[in-house]
């Protein structure tokens, strides 16, 4: 195994708490686990969350939403037990089987999934029902219906079809990382247009959901608190309020950024500071070398030692998710990872499957060692600041099986 990632149960668990805590009485958690877990191994984090106390898992698509469904049940949760499982991404017709099988819940906006659904379900009998999330764009313009005559045709045909549930209503924030942020205001405003539809289209639903990390984190005035906001929204349709944390869960959050920087308050962080990286990503030396002042390493000859070095190779380069932005030339910085503890720069370019490190300064070093890529000392962050990304970006990029430590 050229890399693994090892996840801490431990702190998985502590930032699920953290950010439940944060949301406060009255808000539902869930635990967002698409994209394999943001690149930690769904199958290996939803169980952990589950024990934790997450009552609803989000995924991205019918595929995902069934396998995390099976490690569940391998890993010993009843199916009394099972949180539910919403698919955030949509569907397509060969999905609509799965999700109905599978007991998955799907966010739908148009007619046509909502067809598909009907069909799924009518082949499976009378009387069942297939709870569906409807998803309102107030100004994504990614998923989602708008609010008015797109609006009314959807919930006419949730209204004529029984064999559709609608449990919950929900939207996505573009910019819930900007405390008082002009736009989140204006996509609230929206939601709620779209809620007063919903009602007066004379449906129920159990659910009322919006906001990720980040709109946990946001530490706005009580007057722009999108959590209080969300709770009260609820509270006037008889349902229940629910934010959908991901990055978080992991140990990483946007920074907060302020639409009006007068007031420094508004750039407070509830929870970021307390979270820690869930991820330890980690490879071994495969080998080490000398070089000599003046001999050139990687890829065109970017970097020239000044100096007698000792390299160290690893097995791991951008197709495992090694940002090749991390490369090191001569005079330029790139990036580091641990080793025995101390930060070991990258020297010359990252590879497609491999990487060298400078381990002049390190005593001891030998092939069969375990290096950090990621973790303690060498962050997501770290590696988003040099590649000029985000930290969603980094851990999603992970190319390596997990396995769960403490």
């Amino acid at each position: 195994m050229k890399s693994w990632v090892d996840i801490s149960e431990r702190r998985l668990a502590t930032n699920y708490r953290l950010l439940t805590e944060a949301a406060s009485v009255g808000m539902s958690v869930l635990a967002v686990v698409k994209a394999d877990a943001y690149g930690h191994g769904a199958a290996v984090c939803a169980p952990v969350l589950v024990r934790a106390g997450a009552r609803w898992l989000g995924v991205t698509d019918a595929q995902e939403g069934a396998a995390v469904g099976e490690a569940l049940a391998a890993a010993g949760v009843a199916a009394s037990e099972r949180p539910d499982i919403l698919v955030m991404s949509g569907l397509l017709a060969e999905d609509a089987d799965a999700i109905v099988q599978h007991r998955l819940v799907p966010v739908v906006w148009d007619r046509q999934q909502m067809e598909w659904l009907a069909d799924a379900v009518d082949g499976y009998g009378k009387g069942l029902r297939q709870r569906v999330h409807l998803e309102i764009d107030t100004g994504m313009a990614r998923q989602g219906v708008r609010a008015g005559a797109e609006l009314k045709a959807v919930l006419e045909y949730l209204s004529q079809h029984p064999s559709l549930e609608l449990d919950g209503v929900m939207t996505h924030f573009a910019s819930a990382e900007v405390a008082g942020s002009p736009q989140t205001l204006e996509q609230r405003t929206r939601f709620e247009q779209a809620m007063r539809e919903v009602s007066a289209a004379g449906l129920r639903p159990a659910w009322i959901h919006a906001g990720n990390s980040s709109t946990i984190d946001n530490s706005a005035s009580p007057q722009t608190d999108t959590l209080v906001w969300l709770r009260q929204l609820a509270g006037e349709y008889g349902a229940r309020a629910m934010v959908r944390p991901g990055l978080g869960l992991y140990g990483y959050c946007l920074p907060i950024e302020c639409a009006d920087c007068s007031n420094d308050k508004h750039a407070e962080a509830r929870v970021r500071p307390e979270l820690q990286p869930v991820m330890t990503w980690k490879t071994r030396v495969i080998g080490l070398r000398e070089v000599q002042a003046g001999e050139t390493v990687g890829y065109n000859a970017t970097f020239v030692a000044k100096q007698p070095m000792r390299l160290a190779l690893l097995p791991v380069g951008y197709a495992d998710g090694l940002r090749r932005e991390l490369s090191a030339a001569t005079g330029i910085d790139g990036g580091w990872v641990m080793v025995q503890g101390q930060r070991a720069a990258i020297v010359g370019r990252v590879s497609m499957n491999l990487t060298v490190v400078d381990v002049s300064g390190i005593t001891g070093v030998a092939v069969g060692d375990e290096v950090v890529l990621l973790g303690d000392g060498v962050t997501a962050d770290d590696h988003a600041l040099l590649a000029g990304t985000i930290a969603y970006e980094i851990v999603c990029g992970v190319r390596a099986p997990s396995r769960l430590g403490a």
